[in-house]
């Protein structure tokens, strides 16, 4: 019988990992990055719902040009980030979009998958924005395991402290994040393109980060990671999760939670720029209702957040219904749903 996965010794345990280890160095080395190959699949993962689109369809005519072009561009560090068009969506709040190239997306798909590895491993587990098996839907699901934890399955009384920052997005110090970056990159080619990212795009002189750039989405990230390990190793709070910049902690003790919001205000103003919403400071406790990322959660029960309710019963048309029906799956919205599939039966 073959043990070697029953047994194995820490020694043959640390080769792997330095392995793995190795294995994502290289992948994060800027000689692999530029290839044409990796150009070519960084191109294809790219594109992937968008090939109608004027922009994409525009550079894929001359793909090969494009694409050698753009490797020439890296190699010889000539490669210059282009500007972006910026446009305003509703989701339901008004936010602005800044649109990079089709060439310069293609460089953000070649950062990415080629250094994610380095910083996801280190980040904490309950870390749920713009990684792989997680998302909005797991965090919902993680929070009401903290709440019932924390409550003892409910014959106790818990309380969530849920805090968001003030225009993150906007306050990212280019000068900060670079150094976050420069914490698990050595190779100054690939420091130097992620500069040329970075400095892309300002809200005021040496801050701010587009939203719509894939690289925004990791930057994110690595920078709240300083702040999850700060709660997590220095404050010791064990029910804690975050969701980009939004984040909450579980406690049975409303004023420790309390207590809580002067260390963490002071230290992402200290050690990352960045200022708590005074605004969205909300404690509550389970049996009121704790509202996380659209969805409200009490003890017998998820449900909707007021406002998506009413947003969905007044647009649902026949187009967006499969959506909204995809929401409601992971909530308790049995009269919900009889709404709104009776509103479009109707039109």
């Amino acid at each position: 019988m073959n043990n070697r996965n029953i047994d194995s010794s820490p020694t043959q345990l640390g080769l792997e990992l330095a392995g793995t280890v190795h294995q994502a160095l290289i992948l994060a080395s800027f000689d692999h990055i530029s290839s044409v190959d990796n150009l070519f699949s960084a191109w294809q993962r790219f594109r992937r719902g968008k090939q109608s689109r004027p922009d994409v369809l525009a550079f894929e005519r001359n793909l090969e040009d494009n694409i050698f072009g753009l490797q020439t561009a890296l190699k010889n560090r000539s490669y210059r980030h282009g500007d972006y068009e910026p446009f305003t969506i509703c989701d339901p709040k008004q936010r602005q979009i800044h649109k990079a190239t089709v060439r310069d997306r293609v460089v953000h798909q070649l950062l990415v998958s080629a250094i994610e590895p380095l910083f996801d491993r280190h980040f904490i587990y309950d870390s749920y924005s713009c990684r792989k098996h997680k998302g909005t839907h797991a965090a919902v699901d993680r929070l009401r395991t903290f709440l019932r934890k924390a409550s003892n399955n409910n014959t106790r009384q818990a309380y969530a402290l849920k805090l968001d920052v003030h225009k993150f997005f906007a306050s990212v110090d280019h000068d900060i994040l670079t150094k976050l970056l420069k914490k698990r990159l050595q190779d100054p080619q690939i420091l130097w393109l992620l500069d040329k990212v970075i400095e892309s795009h300002e809200v005021t002189p040496g801050k701010g980060m587009p939203l719509g750039n894939l690289t925004s989405q990791l930057f994110a990230n690595v920078y709240m990671h300083e702040l999850d390990w700060f709660v997590k190793n220095q404050l010791k709070a064990k029910y804690y999760l975050r969701y980009c910049d939004d984040f909450i902690i579980v406690d049975t003790d409303r004023d420790k939670l309390l207590g809580l919001v002067h260390p963490l205000s002071e230290f992402l103003n200290e050690c990352l720029g960045l200022h708590i919403h005074p605004q969205k400071i909300s404690l509550r406790s389970w049996s009121q209702g704790v509202d996380f990322l659209g969805y409200v959660s009490k003890p017998h029960c998820t449900l909707l957040r007021t406002k998506t309710r009413k947003r969905m019963l007044a647009k649902v048309d026949s187009h967006n219904l499969p959506s909204y029906l995809g929401l409601c799956s992971h909530a308790d919205t049995y009269r919900l749903k009889r709404l709104i599939l009776n509103k479009t039966a109707s039109t």
